[in-house]
């Protein structure tokens, strides 16, 4: 039986620069704005579009060392994007499957992220793993949007 969870990131940074940075090109983006928890990720598979694998690879001390994810759907002009996890990080320790839609709302001069995540629980799951799920796309987001700030001529 699937459980999901919503959450919302409100940030200062426009949806299609923010979208730019935090989907198109986190994979380079990261280790940069966020190298205290991802050290490096790589393409796996694919050109960038829907079916396209990115690894994302943790800092020591990270609850995991690796996730694999594969982008299932993207809208750039609606700044909308779905991927579903296909290794590492609770995969197969707390959860069977797990998929997230994250869409970039403009508001204000700036945009709202809103991410649903759909997960199928292993009887190891834990509750508490939901709000970690949470804080860490936050964190995520406010990472990028801080880099955003620092670097104002990058992604537009």
């Amino acid at each position: 039986m699937s459980s999901s969870w919503s959450f919302e990131v409100v940030t200062s940074i426009p949806a299609p620069r923010l979208f730019k940075a935090a989907v198109i090109d986190w994979h380079n983006l990261a280790p940069k704005a966020a190298s205290d928890k991802i050290v490096s990720a790589v393409p796996i598979e694919g050109d960038g579009g829907v079916g396209s694998i990115r690894q994302f690879n943790f800092a020591p001390g990270m609850p995991f060392s690796f996730v694999k994810e594969r982008l299932d759907f993207i809208d750039v002009e609606k700044f909308e994007v779905k991927n579903t996890l296909v290794e590492g990080g609770v995969l197969g320790k707390y959860v069977e499957s797990d998929s997230s839609h994250i869409k970039f709302e403009p508001k204000d001069g700036g945009c709202v992220v809103k991410i649903t995540s759909t997960y199928t629980p292993l009887p190891t799951f834990d509750a508490k793993g939901v709000e970690m799920a949470k804080q860490s796309f936050a964190g995520a987001i406010k990472a990028a949007e801080a880099y955003l700030i620092a670097n104002p001529d990058v992604y537009n």
